[in-house]
């Protein structure tokens, strides 16, 4: 009984003495505490929509006001005609947007009805479901307060059409998730263990003072997994197209192109992690609750990143997989180009080559 509380003792001093382990016993826990408390939510809060207002009368600015002063939506812009409607999409900004018919006020006094169409980004069917209930929601609280004094009551008919998801299939929105997640911790994880069990069995050190630059080094121990990622990305397509009926509707090219770009950027990001960790089990750690986690919670993949709380949508920023995801959602379900995603793409290439250079950096440290 001495011997084993002793040994219990010696595990007591091994964990207070490991700032790292410490770190992953109390500050995760801590750390996913508060994320899913505040990112785990079926609210929505400062969605953006436009609008387009064929009568432009009294009656339709009222209701317009009353949806602005709401703290669910914001007006993002007015649209003049129905063709801007694709492009205001396109660009990501806009979730809904709310079209007026002409004669609007007239038809709603005379005829006791107008309809107001309802037309919202279903590539995210959550959040396209509850933006719909939302406004509805206003509207009928609208229509209330006017047939108070009123003996016939008219009405507004809301009319909802769900764009690049018509029939709301939740599989459009989980697989760019699934793809972002899986990419992410195939190449980040794997190549963080495997640098760290070179530098556990002290093969690492050896590997760098070779003849060999150390920058060769470590592309030379990342290449297969960008091979393997690779093929992660192309099974995942095929399942996705062949099996769940994932439309792809923008390039092949485009999308596989990107992939790689994100793969890289995942791959020098566990670089990065192996430089940190000095045990395979700590580099584990990292990654899956120090990448999976945020990977989950604030990249948009489950929960809408306006919704969150303003300091986790700025942390949100610096999340690889948001961006991703963005350009996966929109290559494959609203078939746009590179000229509507060239800031997610440049915002990766930035990551990318700022965690390889830290990455060698670091280990260009550890050898001195």
């Amino acid at each position: 009984m001495k011997q084993f509380l002793g040994f219990i003792k010696k595990e007591f001093y091994h964990i207070f003495r490991d700032r790292r382990s410490l770190f992953i016993l109390f500050g995760m826990p801590i750390a996913q505490i508060l994320l899913f408390g505040f990112a785990i939510t079926n609210e929505i809060n400062n969605v953006d929509i436009a609008v387009i207002d064929l009568s432009k009368d009294a009656t339709t600015k009222e209701i317009i006001q009353k949806i602005a002063a709401s703290k669910y939506f914001t007006i993002n812009q007015f649209l003049d005609r129905d063709a801007d409607i694709e492009t205001a999409f396109q660009k990501g900004k806009i979730k809904a947007v709310l079209h007026f018919e002409k004669d609007f006020s007239r038809k709603l006094i005379k005829e006791n009805n107008a309809n107001l169409q309802i037309i919202t980004d279903a590539t995210d069917p959550n959040t396209a479901n509850t933006v719909t209930n939302y406004i509805t929601s206003i509207l009928q609280n609208y229509q209330q307060e006017q047939n108070k004094d009123v003996q016939v009551s008219y009405q507004i008919i809301p009319q909802t059409r769900m764009v690049y998801n018509p029939e709301l299939k939740s599989v459009y929105m989980f697989v760019p998730g699934v793809m972002t997640i899986i990419l992410m911790l195939v190449s980040a994880m794997m190549t963080s263990i495997s640098i760290t069990r070179e530098k556990e069995l002290g093969t690492m050190e050896i590997l760098l003072v070779s003849p060999l630059k150390p920058v060769l080094v470590i592309v030379g121990k990342v290449v297969p997994y960008i091979f393997l990622s690779v093929i992660n990305a192309i099974v995942i397509v095929a399942l996705s197209i062949f099996i769940f009926k994932m439309p792809v509707q923008g390039s092949l090219f485009l999308l596989g192109v990107e992939s790689v770009l994100f793969i890289i950027t995942s791959l020098a990001l566990g670089i990065l992690i192996s430089t940190i960790s000095s045990t395979q089990q700590t580099a584990m750690m990292i990654s899956l609750i120090g990448l999976m986690l945020p990977t989950i919670l604030l990249s948009g993949f489950i929960f809408p990143i306006t919704s969150m709380p303003l300091p986790l949508q700025i942390i949100s920023n610096i999340i690889p997989a948001r961006w991703f995801i963005v350009i996966l959602k929109g290559i494959m379900l609203k078939g746009v180009g590179l000229s509507f995603l060239w800031k997610e793409t440049v915002i990766l290439v930035v990551m990318a080559i700022f965690f390889l250079v830290l990455s060698v950096k670091k280990y260009k440290i550890r050898l001195a």
